[in-house]
């Protein structure tokens, strides 16, 4: 928080001193003679304020409204106003050259006006330009006033501020000017590196601790460091010369990201959400304060926001110091009596430093510097404090080790007087157990002999419908072969005597080849050789049809009973599902529609001879859904769809059929669950599907209405080695 922001507090107690230490000099004229110091020309001032800021120098050199002012530093409120400034110097020493400098940093504009020759030259030192724009390395206003030797002079300055009007107005020669900021700036210099110092302890400490106490502190000291460089004006000088915005805007910016830094540091420090909870949510209250404080800074006001920093400041000093007093005298917390003494001692530090702009106190090296002095002890007496919370921390924790230490060991005793009691019901009970384990390991011998005749018989009963279906396939090809091979036979015996007469009539010698031609076609025409020729052609593609059939079968017999299916291999769906389609195509009949709706999909890591089991069983039971509706009537229709993603391959069969209600639906894949009649199912094969797309690391879905239709939809991992998905069931 700014220094400045701490008047309201103590002007009323400034103000008691005020009549002690205030006086008047008779002479208006500053006879300078030469000292080893600057020295303070407060007393010899004039002063008049341009409510408006629109007079000029001329107008103000006519003015006789011009009021003495009665301290060595003249301090006046926040307005847009600008004060102006009348010195007139008598100089009594042999210097040709001399300085005048205005030691307030946080003034925006300061210009001296000096007549010669019957006009004003004005020099000007303004924050709306560059630091380097000066023309000196000074953060502070100086102007140097040359050819004095000796003379008499009367001088304006016009000041212009957001911030406090504070105007400390000195003059003394080069060097005395020159050893006077040294000095400051050696102070400011020490100043600093304690702070430096003690940002890079807090930061060291805090990653080998991740207290949040000491990152919200860290800030507070990067925060507090930024207020400091923005008072003494080395940050404007060193750190940020080419912004001259965000110098004017920093006066509101870096008070009030302290204010967030001192909130944030005491509701962790002191555990405020913990000790004082309504307290606790009551610091928003300030936060929003300073927020509308920095908007206004940046879009409005900025008088207004002075101000507002200087209304925040004092309630939440005060808040502060409530919490941390109340959190100490009721739970007698180390931190709190911390906090209570470095924020006293910083308050002490700022009343010091208000005094001596009110002239209570001298205005010295020693009083400039309270606020920094204050400061730092703050920063390092929380130092403290963190560390001794440290330990407090590692004691309660030694502590809590020790009374852990303790439980255990009563645990232990406690534990071996129960086991001498458990002993001997263990013995007991595990006779007991013995005999049931006896009992139930019968039972589940039993219960596996029986699953695994359940399961034998559900797989015998796929195999007489794989059986049927193969049969009836074979059948009709092989007797397409059959029932042509005996004419084939007779045309081929037919052709054979033909060829054996051509051959007679050619070793004719005794007949001319006219006559061998005639006897020939006559031969042809008895036998009739275009069509013998066009019905054998008819026969041999009638057995290659079948013959091809009849290889088509046993190529998707062969794909469909995968003799490998104990591993894992890469396989195509869509063949898979033509291979069942051909053992089922006896089921199919005539008045069934079978739709394929194939993607085109990458092979699949799988077990294919299992994948196709659970094919059969589907295919099969939607067939079977479908001709409960329809009967041996048209319109049935089984449809079968692939697809995939970029994880996944998604196969759904679907029927019109019969259909499920709600109550089925919930039972479908339970094992021995079946809506066949008595001996006609084991009810194992969908239970048998639902583990074997488990086995894959898929799931299944199922879409059904009673009366419309069932939908099945599979989802099957592209790669085995995929997160398991929780089947759907």
């Amino acid at each position: 928080m700014s220094i400045r922001t701490y008047y309201p507090l103590l002007l009323v107690f400034v103000s008691l001193f005020l009549s002690i230490s205030g006086f008047s000099k008779s002479n208006t004229v500053y006879n300078y003679i030469p000292k080893s110091e600057p020295e303070l020309v407060g007393e010899y001032l004039y002063l008049f304020v341009d409510e408006n800021g629109s007079l000029t120098i001329d107008d103000i050199a006519e003015s006789a409204d011009f009021v003495k002012s009665e301290s060595e530093v003249p301090n006046l409120d926040v307005t847009p106003a600008t004060v102006w400034v009348r010195l007139t110097i008598n100089n009594k020493s042999s210097y040709e050259r001399l300085l005048l400098e205005v030691e307030n940093t946080l003034l925006n504009e300061v210009t001296l006006y000096e007549e010669e020759d019957g006009e004003f030259k004005a020099t000007t030192i303004s924050k709306d330009q560059p630091f380097e724009a000066r023309g000196n390395t000074n953060q502070s206003y100086q102007f140097e006033l040359d050819d004095v030797k000796s003379t008499t002079k009367t001088y304006y300055i016009s000041i212009k501020s957001y911030a406090q009007k504070l105007i400390p107005v000195k003059v003394g020669t080069v060097d005395s000017i020159a050893t006077s900021r040294l000095n400051r700036d050696v102070l400011a210099g020490i100043y600093f590196g304690i702070m430096l110092v003690m940002f890079f302890y807090n930061i060291f400490v805090f990653f080998s601790t991740r207290d949040r106490s000491y990152l919200y502190y860290i800030i507070y000291i990067f925060t507090v460091t930024l207020v400091q460089l923005n008072i003494t004006g080395l940050g404007y000088k060193y750190i940020w010369p080419h912004a001259p915005q965000f110098e004017k805007i920093s006066v509101y910016l870096f008070p009030s990201l302290t204010a967030f830094a001192s909130i944030a540091f005491i509701r962790e420090f002191l555990h405020t959400k913990q000790y004082v909870p309504k307290m606790h949510r009551g610091f928003w209250v300030f936060v929003i304060a300073y927020i509308i404080t920095i908007i206004n800074a940046i879009f409005g006001d900025k008088y207004l926001s002075y101000n507002l920093l200087n209304i925040n400041a004092l309630p939440l000093a005060l808040y502060m110091i409530a919490i941390a007093a109340y959190i100490r005298s009721k739970y007698k917390l180390r931190q709190a009596l911390f906090f209570l003494v470095a924020w006293t001692v910083f308050l002490v530090s700022i009343m010091l430093f208000v005094m001596k702009d009110f002239g209570v106190l001298p205005y010295n090296l020693l009083t400039v510097s309270f606020i920094q002095i204050g400061s730092a002890f703050v920063v390092v007496l929380l130092s403290i404090a963190l560390a001794d919370n440290i330990n407090i921390l590692r004691k309660e924790k030694e502590e809590s080790q020790e009374q852990a230490l303790f439980a255990l060991e009563e645990n232990a005793r406690i534990v071996r007087e129960q086991n001498v009691m458990l002993e001997t019901k263990v013995n007991e009970r595990t006779i007991e157990l013995s005999q049931s384990n006896d009992e139930l390991n019968k039972t589940l011998r039993e219960l596996k002999e029986a699953e695994s005749q359940l399961v034998e018989s559900e797989k015998m009963a796929s195999l007489g419908q794989l059986t049927a279906g193969i049969a009836h396939e074979i059948n009709n090809p092989i007797n397409f072969v059959t029932s042509n091979v005996k004419p084939l036979k007779r045309d081929f015996e037919m052709m054979t005597q033909m060829l054996d007469q051509i051959q007679e009539i050619g070793l004719d010698e005794n007949t001319t080849i006219e006559e061998k031609k005639g006897r020939i076609n006559e031969l042809k025409e008895d036998l009739d050789y275009d069509y013998l020729k066009t019905e054998i052609d008819y026969l041999l593609k009638g057995i290659s049809e079948g013959s091809n059939r009849t290889a088509e079968i046993v190529k998707g017999l062969r794909v469909f009973s995968r003799l490998d299916e104990d591993d894992l291999k890469k396989a195509d769906i869509n063949e898979g599902l033509d291979s069942t389609l051909i053992i089922v195509n006896n089921l199919i009949g005539s008045t069934i529609e079978v739709k394929k709706e194939y993607g085109n999909l990458p092979v699949v890591e799988c077990y294919p001879g299992k994948l196709n089991q659970v094919f059969l069983n589907m295919i099969t039971n939607g067939l079977q859904a479908v001709k409960s509706k329809f009967k041996e009537e048209n319109g049935g229709v089984l449809t079968i769809s692939t697809a995939h993603d970029e994880e996944n391959v998604i196969v759904k069969i679907k029927d019109n059929g019969v259909g499920m209600d709600e109550k089925t639906q919930k039972k479908v894949f339970e094992p021995f669950f079946t809506t066949k009649e008595v001996g006609e199912g084991t009810g194992l094969g969908m239970s048998i599907v639902y583990n074997t797309i488990n086995k894959h690391n898929g799931k299944i879905e199922l879409n059904s209405a009673l009366g419309e239709g069932t939908e099945f939809i599979i989802t099957i991992p592209i790669n085995h080695n995929v997160e398991k998905i929780e089947n759907v069931g």
